[in-house]
Formats: structure tokens, C-alpha cells, sequence
């Protein structure tokens, strides 16, 4: 079975999986696992009316939850039927109570909600998801090469459409700030103490767009609908990360032991 292949760490490691990346995706989507659960989805979901349906069928649940990285809830079926039936357009409704957008977004894809359009039927819906899945996957196997890999996938994938969402500028940075991998991401880039995180929310905005202002010359997210902007946000995480590793490595015992070794 094919696996992710990132041979070296930091920019590097980066550089290669951006040059490799149709032909390493290609080769690995067509693992047989993912042939099939996608097939399946496929040839399924269109006869799906209902939440309990969808949840009651664990191979398109899996598929339907991959594609927005929510594999870790594949046995909480209660809970994901009541996410989707509830659908969006309440303020109070479950989806909306979470901090993270990938509960809402799932929701609203499928439009089991009350006074939603139901989605899964239309043509488009199963390869949309599907491509998600797909895609996703990747993500998490190049993770379990380099974690900051995945995390860099993630922020190519993901910074276009939040920059381009309607949301005011500090609902798009909560947002962000509620999104592991793209706090990560940002954290490591502005080089933020792992402390950071403790401190009161709304300091956190504060130092995330002061730093981006001094980086970027704007706190205004909508700066990443540019590929290039997010390509060079990418770079400085890569990098960063790789000196961390580095720092880690070389700790004072470290060098002490090298220096004796060398001796």
C-alpha cells in the first residue's frame, strides 16, 4: 500500500512533497481502502433521506466524517445524528455551540437541518465529498511522516476559503485560533511561546494580529486568498519547526556528548 513520501524535514522535506504531490496523491488514493469506501460512498449516499440513515451505515459515516476530519467521532453516532439533524440555521443549534467550524460545515454540506435543502441527492454532493475524503487522507498519512507536512497541507487547503468568508475579520481569526492544525501553524510561524495558548482569548487576537501585521503588513485575513501569501506563511512555519527539531536535538547534554565524542 502506498504511503506518503517525505524524505527530509523542514523547507526541504516541503519542497519535495509540493513537487511530488499529484503523483504521490495519485498513487495513494488509489489504495485499495480508499477505492472502495469511496466507491461506496458513491454508489450510496444518494438513497439516504435521513440523519439515522446516514449514521447507521458505519462505511459511509466514515467517509462522510474523513471528509472533514472528524474520524475520531466514528463512535459517538448519537451525537453526529444530532449535529446533522439539527442542521445551521439555528443559533442554538448544536453544530453552532462548537468553537470548531468543522461540525457546522459538515452540517450544512449534507442539509438534513430543518428548513435545509437536502444535498446528498444532488450531483455534484458524492465526488465533492469523495475529493474531501481523498484528500484529507493524504493529510493524515504525510502526517505520520512529519506532522508539520500535515499541518502544511492543511493550511493550503484551508486559508483560501476561510480569507474568503463573510465572516468579520475577528470571527475569521477565532476561527482560526479554534483549528489546531492552523493555530499550530501560526504559533510556530510568529514564533509564540508554547505558553501563548494560556493567556486571555482576546490578548491572544491581539498578539495574533500584531504579529501578522508586522509579517504580513495586515491583520486582514482576507491577505491569504493570495496563494502566495499563504505559500510564504507555510515557509516560515517549515522552517521554524525545523530549527525547533534542531534546538531539541542539540540540547546542552547534547552537545557536551558531542564535544567529548570529538575528543
Amino acid at each position: 500500500m502506498f504511503q506518503p513520501i517525505v524524505p527530509i524535514s523542514g523547507l526541504g522535506g516541503w519542497r519535495f512533497l509540493q513537487e511530488t504531490y499529484d503523483s504521490q496523491f495519485k498513487a495513494f488514493t488509489q489504495n485499495a481502502h480508499i477505492q472502495r469506501d469511496s466507491d461506496y460512498f458513491r454508489e450510496n449516499i444518494g438513497n439516504i433521506e435521513t440523519a439515522e440513515e446516514l449514521v447507521s451505515d458505519r462505511r459511509l459515516l466514515t467517509v462522510a466524517l474523513g471528509a472533514f476530519g472528524l474520524h475520531d467521532d466514528i463512535n459517538s453516532s448519537f451525537f453526529i445524528r444530532k449535529i446533522l439533524e439539527e442542521g445551521t440555521t439555528s443559533d442554538d443549534a448544536l453544530a453552532n455551540r462548537f468553537s470548531d467550524p468543522r461540525y457546522a460545515e459538515m452540517s450544512q454540506a449534507f442539509g438534513f437541518g430543518p428548513s435545509e435543502q437536502l444535498k446528498v441527492g444532488e450531483a455534484t454532493f458524492a465526488r465533492a465529498i469523495t475529493d474531501r475524503f481523498k484528500q484529507i487522507e493524504f493529510e493524515i498519512a504525510a502526517g505520520e511522516k512529519s506532522e508539520a507536512m500535515r499541518f502544511a497541507l492543511y493550511a493550503e487547503r484551508e486559508m483560501g476559503g476561510l480569507a474568503e468568508s463573510d465572516m468579520s475579520n475577528d470571527a475569521k481569526w477565532f476561527t482560526l485560533m479554534s483549528e489546531a492544525p492552523l493555530r499550530e501553524l501560526f504559533e510556530k510561524a510568529f514564533n509564540l511561546p508554547a505558553s501563548f495558548g494560556q493567556i486571555d482569548l482576546d490578548q491572544q487576537l491581539g498578539v495574533f494580529k500584531a504579529r501578522a501585521k508586522k509579517e504580513f503588513g495586515s491583520d486582514d485575513l482576507t491577505i491569504f486568498k493570495d496563494p502566495e501569501v499563504v505559500q510564504y506563511l507555510i515557509t516560515k512555519y517549515v522552517v521554524r519547526e525545523q530549527i525547533s527539531l534542531f534546538n531539541a536535538s542539540y540540547s546542552p547534554n547534547a552537545i557536551a556528548l558531542t564535544l567529548l565524542q570529538g575528543g
